[in-house]
């Protein structure tokens, strides 16, 4: 009886439970548009801001518990920055730390002086962003429910029908990104092959919208993973975020009407002006992962420099460690002593070192590895949910990650630099790559890191015996041939793997709450939260979990980086190449566009990754691997890539090992290539240099897309094959495979031929070059710029800084021009000196004014003035000048005027 009655009611308790959950099915919303949302409670306005309370008007529960209570704070913090925060009314939710991204600074504006307004609806809670000027809906969440879960936020706007969207990084995507059935996912991965429609290396999100009433940005602070669907619903562009912790925390950017460029600079107030970097990292720069050892690097070097190719820095991947650890070199393959005269003999050249470095260390207790025993001495690696330290996989095996959030770890990353890398005892190192740090892993997951390490070969064993220690480096050595069968002239077929399948593993650290599989699923490549990462669950000294900091690892790591190399090399600038970043990166750091392939669609695909970072995200040192990292190039492609990438801010030639290697001196062709591309982009690094320093004083962007000159032309923007290198140089690359003609856009505009100043009239339609040679680049100058050229090219950018200047005139239509200068010694944090020149041209007369501080020590050699044909009589500051100093070509209609002044005051020079 006894027995009946107990089963009586557990029968009873469970049909209680299943009630219970069928009546918590009903509650929940079938779409987030089903959501009751919130109501808007306690609205108070200021003359500067506006706070409310936020009420759950009813269940959602669409991936778990509703936050009933939320808090609403609208901030005008200058005339053209709305701030718009939606937080949990308790304020325990997780937000992006300060340390990491520093908030802008507020004027505390008058609401009634800002450019923006910021209108909403109590019941449910919405809101648009207004621009006033002409009451434009900027942003609009009318009609769409907020949903603010515990692992899942959202919030949609409606924008116009096939909105034309950029930003959203980092993606391989077009510039201008799909309108329809798109989603962009932010989650940090080791993504090689750097596949289309899927997440990659950084987070940025940040999105510029153009609209014929103007363009405008919207920036999203949140660091967790996050989902970003661009769909047409009804007759607009639905553009929703769905992210998986944090809060929405927004600064919306006004804009301008006639000038794109104007959120960019808006945005490097939010995000933080980029890091000024040294001059001789725009020169050429040559790396490849599978050098074996000192002989190679050196013979790299020397191979360059026989067949008069340009290089600047020398590179060496992870091949010079012993077994991989990081902060050791291999005593047999990459001896220090011989290591320690490539560097001598670099610096004898003016030329420079750069060494990789990840932030994986080996778990190697007991081995006097003094990186591994000096982290576990202070305590500074990142700790899993049980407590122990965290055991990845990546290049040494098993690893161990620095904890960039311990208060030890700036210290003790630090001392390893200035340990390793010390000018007398170590590597001398000049600059700083650092990679893996998303941060990447090999293991899968679930993982068991000794197993997977085993199994996987790590650390890999070399293949190749060791040199000769004593081996003579530097000697003439001869450039080895490649042979190029047919097949070289194939691109090779990549073929992907496939996701591995996920299974359980333990319980989440919160029982409430479930970090390693969240009841939203982001569209993370890779799988789950934490395949081939660091397990969401890892706990950070200061109580952060994984979870919600994964999207800073690399950031931080580029932050503590850049610290460790400005104490050892005190006073300078430094560059600094990072894989993984997040919004403000830039500031610190350069990037590269990751692990892609050499391939005819990665070429053409790299054009649109440098404008998004350059031109959106402000980190404008960016460059891909030049003539692709993985699969092997062809002679044909290499050529077309050293003449683009001559064009990149960061411009770096990197392949894999196990490919045919690519060092421009292999084939003719490319040889060819190289040296005529890195003639032009020498002759103009002065230009370019300008505009990178104006892109860190105020945010201009130095590579812009072609409606950012062109906003109210529409066939300008969707184009990204073609770009303007700093404000005035139009390039446009061959794009099309093997191909020997291209179909490019010209604006409505003039302008002038590069090579031979004859002058072109744009007419708002395409223009179809033939016969473009494998070593040639079509270049343009917009007419209305003043180029301040080195008259010539050099081997070195410290040989190039002792050329002349030839200033090149090249008017608009109304016959204006005009153009700066901005010079330094190109290497200190803090200048003593600085020379800033403005180049004016109007009614045939050139004045140039400005600040002459920094000696150049160098002189003008010649001003040339193009679409002019008269023979003079020319003055300089009033005086004649004599006939024979002046050339007039006929062809090109310019003219070119020998003056040859030392550059160190204002002059005029009439040309009519």
């Amino acid at each position: 009886m006894t027995t009946l009655k107990r089963l009586s009611f557990l029968s009873l308790l469970q049909l209680c439970v299943l009630a219970t959950q069928d009546v918590q099915l009903a509650q929940r919303a079938a779409t987030p548009d089903d959501c009751a949302g919130y109501n808007a409670r306690n609205v108070h306005q200021t003359a500067h801001s506006l706070t409310a309370d936020l009420v759950l008007a009813g269940a959602c529960a669409l991936y778990g518990e509703d936050i009933p209570n939320l808090k609403l704070t609208v901030s005008y913090e200058d005339s053209s920055r709305l701030h718009v925060k939606i937080a949990d009314a308790a304020g325990k939710r997780y937000q992006v730390p300060e340390s990491v991204f520093p908030r802008p600074k507020s004027a505390n504006l008058l609401a009634v002086q800002s450019e923006l307004e910021f209108k909403y609806k109590t019941a449910p809670f919405s809101f648009q962003v207004i621009r006033k000027a002409d009451k434009e809906v900027l942003f609009d969440t009318t009609g769409h429910a907020l949903v603010f879960e515990q692992q899942y936020i959202r919030l949609q706007t409606s924008l116009p029908p096939s909105a034309n969207i950029y930003g959203l990084g980092e993606h391989t995507n077009t510039f201008r990104l799909p309108s329809n059935n798109f989603t962009r996912t932010f989650w940090n991965r080791d993504a090689y092959g750097v596949a289309e429609g899927t997440n990659l290396y950084s987070t940025h999100p940040i999105y510029f919208e153009h609209r014929t009433t103007g363009t405008h940005g919207v920036f999203l602070l949140n660091s967790n993973g996050i989902d970003v669907k661009i769909n047409q619903v009804n007759g607009k562009t639905a553009l929703e975020y769905n992210a998986i912790g944090g809060i929405f925390d927004f600064y919306f950017l006004s804009g301008s009407k006639k000038d794109p460029s104007e959120v960019s600079r808006q945005y490097a107030k939010v995000a933080g002006l980029p890091a000024e970097v040294p001059y001789w990292g725009f020169g050429f720069h040559q790396c490849r992962y599978g050098y074996q050892n000192f002989v190679e690097v050196a013979d790299v070097v020397a191979n360059y420099s026989k067949a008069g190719i340009p290089l600047e820095t020398m590179w060496t991947d992870i091949d010079y460690m012993k077994d991989r650890w990081v902060f050791t070199n291999d005593p047999q393959y990459f001896p220090t002593n011989r290591v320690q005269e490539i560097i001598h003999y670099l610096h004898a050249h003016d030329q420079h070192y750069i060494v990789m470095v990840d932030p994986a260390v080996a778990a190697q207790p007991n081995k006097g590895y003094g990186a591994y025993d000096n982290g576990v001495k202070d305590g500074i690696f990142l700790k899993g949910s049980d407590g122990n330290l965290f055991h990845g996989v990546v290049w040494p095996g098993v690893t161990v990650y620095p904890d960039w959030f311990n208060p030890k770890t700036q210290s003790y990353w630090t001392n390893e630099f200035k340990t390793f890398f010390d000018p007398k005892s170590g590597w001398d190192i000049d600059g700083l790559w650092i990679d893996m740090n998303e941060a990447a892993s090999f293991c899968p997951y679930p993982c068991d890191p000794e197993a997977t390490a085993a199994s996987g070969g790590f650390p890999p064993n070399r293949t190749t015996p060791p040199p000769d220690p004593n081996a003579p480096i530097f000697t003439d050595v001869k450039r080895s041939a490649m042979p190029l069968p047919e097949s070289v002239y194939t691109d090779v077929e990549i073929v992907e793997r496939e996701d591995v399948s996920i299974d359980a593993r333990a319980p989440a650290i919160n029982a409430s709450l479930n970090y390693l599989e969240p009841p939203y699923a982001i569209a993370n490549a890779a799988g789950a939260l934490s395949a081939s990462t660091v397990y969401t669950d890892a706990v950070h000294s200061n109580g952060l979990i994984e979870y919600d900091v994964h999207n800073l690892y690399g950031t931080m790591m580029s932050i503590a980086s850049q610290k460790a190399m400005e104490a050892r090399r005190p006073g300078l600038r430094t560059l600094i190449i990072t894989r993984s970043t997040f919004a403000g990166a830039g500031a610190k750091v350069g990037k590269w566009l990751g692990d892609n392939l050499s391939t005819w669609w990665h070429y053409r695909n790299s054009v649109a990754g440098v404008l998004g970072f350059n031109a959106i995200y402000q980190v404008p040192m960016v460059g891909p691997d030049t003539c692709g990292f993985g699969a092997d190039t062809t002679e044909f492609l290499c050529s077309r890539w050293a003449t683009l990438g001559a064009f990149y801010p960061f411009y770096r030639n990197h392949n894999q090992d196990g490919q045919r290697p690519q060092e421009f001196y292999r084939w003719p062709l490319v040889t060819a290539a190289a040296k005529n591309a890195l003639d032009i982009r020498y002759r103009l690094l002065d230009y370019f240099n300008t505009a990178l320093h104006a892109q860190t004083v105020d945010g201009s962007p130095s590579w812009n897309p072609l409606f950012f000159k062109y906003p109210a032309d529409k066939n300008t923007w969707g184009i990204d094959t073609q770009f303007f290198f700093g404000d005035s140089i139009l390039v446009s690359p061959v794009v099309e495979e093997n191909s020997t003609s291209v179909t490019f856009y010209l604006p409505k505009d003039k302008f002038y031929d590069f090579k031979t100043f004859a002058p072109i009239e744009g007419k708002g339609a395409n223009v179809t070059l033939n016969d473009v040679a494998f070593t040639d680049i079509p270049v343009y100058i917009r007419g209305g710029t003043v180029l301040p050229l080195r008259a010539k090219s050099a081997m070195t950018t410290t040989a190039l800084r002792k050329n002349d200047f030839q200033i090149v005139v090249a008017p608009a239509a109304d016959g204006t021009a005009s153009g700066k200068l901005y010079v330094d010694d190109g290497v200190s944090l803090k200048q003593k000196a600085t020379t800033e020149v403005s180049f004016k041209y109007a009614k045939g007369r050139l004045t140039v004014t400005g600040h002459f501080g920094y000696k150049l020590g160098v002189k003008i050699s010649s001003v040339t003035v193009l679409g002019v044909k008269s023979s003079g009589p020319y003055k300089l500051d009033g005086k004649a000048v004599a006939k024979t100093s002046v050339a007039v070509n006929a062809a090109s209609q310019s003219v070119d005027v020998k003056i040859g002044i030392p550059f160190t005051k204002p002059f005029t020079l009439s040309v009519a």
